[in-house]
This record gives C-alpha cells, structure tokens and sequence, in this order.
C-alpha cells in the first residue's frame, strides 16, 4: 500500500505544467553573466544524467531548484529536483530554451519559447519517451523570464533566469526557478 502511494506521489510531481499559449514580455538585463550563480555555474562540471548520455557542455548549464507539493488529505507530501540542463536553439525567429532533467527514463522541467521580445512557458510530461516531447495543462499562478539579451544568433552565449510557480488539477504545486547559460544551437 505505501509502495502504490509512494509511485502515485512521484507520478503526480513528476507531472508539469503546461501555459496556454499567453505571451508576457521578457525582462533584459545585462549585467546578468556577471551574477555570482551564473559564475558559480562555470566551476563545475556538467551533469551527466545517465550512462551513455553525451554531454555536450564541459561547464554547469543551469542551477535550478523546482520543488513540488501535494496533499495527501492533511499531509503535505514535498519533492525537490535539481539536477537540470539547459540547451538553446534558434529557429527561425523563435528562440527555444529547454530546461530539463531528462534522465533515458523520464524527465520533466520545461520549454520556454521567445520571440518578439515576449516569451511562453510550456511544462513538459515527465511521461515523454526518448526522442518525444510532451507537454501537460497547468493553471499559471506567477513567471518571471529575465535574459541578457533580446538579439539572437547561433552560437552566441545566452544567460537567464527563470521563476514560475504553477498548479496541475488543483493537486500538484510547483515552483521552478533559477540561472541558466549556454550557447545558442
């Protein structure tokens, strides 16, 4: 019986949110690669998530925290993940920022999508197979998207910060925040 309510307790943490297609305006700062977390983030190694994964950054890409809650009946059930990555890749006039922790097995975190000087955050599936990207429905409570830039090009270097607080189905709430850098694919 603990055995099924533990595994049902990952299952609904482990699922993220998702905002509807709602456009908010990013903040730039550019003093932002000079911020001690940004810094820190180059004096260690990149995580390596899984045995076979091919890391293809030498340095730390994110420092992000993403705890989550839930409740079940009067207790409060929490889960903390901090081991995630960022990749950035520049399509067309769309900048694509995956934060994700994405193991060989499952994964959650999110994609932020830029253009136009606005952004939209979308919560990836922890259910998502290798190769997919899913994306699962949340109600949106607070976000923050702070970058050093709003002139895109590949291979340029990008800094950010991130804070977005999310509910799923009134049961899961997460909070997701913290630095990120890496080059633009």
């Amino acid at each position: 019986m603990r055995l099924s309510l533990f595994f049902t307790g990952i299952s609904l943490v482990l699922l993220s949110c998702q905002k509807n297609q709602n456009f908010e305006k990013f903040t730039v700062n550019k003093d932002l690669p000079h911020y001690d977390t940004i810094q820190l983030l180059t004096k260690y190694p990149e995580l390596k998530l899984y045995n076979s994964e091919i890391v293809e950054s030498r340095t730390r890409t994110a420092c992000i925290v993403q705890k989550a809650f839930y409740y079940e009946g009067l207790l409060k059930r929490s889960f903390l993940f901090e081991d995630y990555k960022c990749k950035a890749q520049y399509q067309k006039d769309t900048l694509n920022i995956l934060l994700n922790n994405y193991n060989g097995y499952f994964g959650n975190g999110v994609l932020v999508k830029v253009f136009d000087n606005r952004f939209y955050i979308k919560d990836i599936d922890p259910k998502t197979l290798k190769g997919e990207l899913k994306f699962i429905k949340s109600k949106i409570s607070e976000q923050k998207f702070v970058l050093n830039t709003n002139i895109f090009k590949k291979n340029d270097s990008i800094y950010g910060f991130v804070d977005y607080k999310c509910s799923i189905d009134s049961l899961v709430y997460k909070n997701f925040r913290g630095y990120f850098r890496t080059k633009i694919q």
